[in-house]
């Protein structure tokens, strides 16, 4: 019998006036103020005969380009690396980083080494967009797993071509990012919505004491720097981030059909409706039945005996009010005995009978 996993989650909120205001802080970045990704290419050695195959070979290029760089002179056709791994490296530089700082960075293999374990990266220049070298990486990788395997049995733990090396790149260029000379901050909200932006706006300016808050549009929100704060920025930022804002939460219903996942917002609300679900069961069932003449030359048949078995489980119909709240939705829905397979047929076909009055999303 096959397993199936059912995961019902409901983000029920019973009370309409509970919803829990949010720092400003956590529901908006500032603009100009962002990470930025970083990439190189580099080569792992020290590996216990889990490196690249001969099929790899710009491993061989890397080994051999970095000898003769030393002064070694080798031939290619002769060089045959397992203890050596094609890898590109990648890193997010943060905002505000100074030089002589240190990041995390990720190694991967791009090759067809079974496992980095037990390697180290060589001095690996990291560049961005703009291709310069921005961070040097170098450093002993952590996995996190291992991976071994004998004649007859593997074993695994996570995953052995990818790990990680904390603080494993030295930061040599800075990305300039100045925010004390500026008059006008933009504020940009993670997720679109009218409501939150306004509240956030009549937040500042409640604090401020005048309007120095304007929402552009549903995400963008412009901050004047009052002239007590010019040059003093920073401060500014952390005062007005630690404002509460209500979020306002969209009336939404999110379905994952390949996990039974089922996951509703506090708006959601649906028009009177009533729902019947049910599940019809026929049986066929088969026998062959053999039947010889008695005392006769007649022929032995096989004759098929059919059974037919019809099982209709009993549905309850359940009438649901308009407008009534997510709590009594998901009680009238228990009710019925629907479980999340069940909900997700269930919210498909109230929204195609125009009753719910929210966003439906499958995943």
């Amino acid at each position: 019998m096959v397993r199936r996993v059912l995961i019902l989650l409901l983000a029920i909120l019973l009370n309409s006036g509970s919803i829990h205001a949010a720092r400003l802080k956590d529901l908006v970045n500032i603009e100009g103020v962002r990470s930025n990704s970083l990439i190189g290419y580099g080569v792992v050695v020290g590996l216990q005969g889990t490196g690249d195959g001969d099929q790899s070979k710009f491993a061989v290029q890397s080994v051999v380009n970095m000898l003769e760089r030393f002064g070694v002179h080798v031939d290619r056709n002769q060089v045959k690396l397992k203890n050596v791994a094609a890898v590109m490296v990648t890193a997010e530089l943060p905002p505000f980083v100074r030089a002589g700082q240190r990041i995390d960075v990720t190694v991967s293999s791009i090759g067809d080494a079974k496992s980095l374990q037990g390697g180290t990266l060589l001095i690996t220049p990291l560049r961005g967009p703009d291709g310069q070298v921005y961070a040097l990486a170098q450093g002993p990788i952590s996995l996190g797993g291992f991976a071994a395997a004998g004649a007859g049995a593997t074993a695994q733990k996570n995953h052995p071509t990818v790990g990680k090396i904390p603080g494993g790149a030295i930061v040599e260029r800075e990305v300039p990012v100045s925010i004390n000379g500026k008059g006008v901050l933009r504020l940009s909200f993670r997720e679109t919505d009218f409501t939150t932006v306004a509240r956030a706006a009549e937040a500042i300016n409640a604090y401020l004491n005048g309007p120095y808050a304007k929402p552009l549009d549903g995400r963008t929100l412009t901050v004047l720097v009052p002239a007590k704060y010019r040059g003093k920025v920073v401060s500014l930022l952390a005062e007005i981030g630690d404002l509460s804002v209500e979020p306002d939460v969209p009336a939404r219903v999110v379905i994952d059909e390949r996990t039974g996942t089922v996951v509703m917002g506090e708006n959601v609300r649906i028009s009177r409706v009533a729902i019947a679900h049910g599940n019809l069961s026929v049986q066929i069932k088969e026998t062959p039945q053999v039947i010889q003449p008695p005392f006769s030359a007649g022929e032995t048949v096989v004759v098929p005996e059919t059974e037919i078995k019809v099982e209709e489980e009993k549905a309850r119909l359940v009438v649901l009010e308009e407008g009534v709240s997510i709590g009594e939705l998901v009680r009238a829905l228990n009710a019925v005995g629907a479980t999340p397979r069940d909900l997700i047929a269930i919210f498909q076909a109230i929204k195609r009978a125009g009753a719910l009055q929210a966003e439906l999303v499958i995943m």
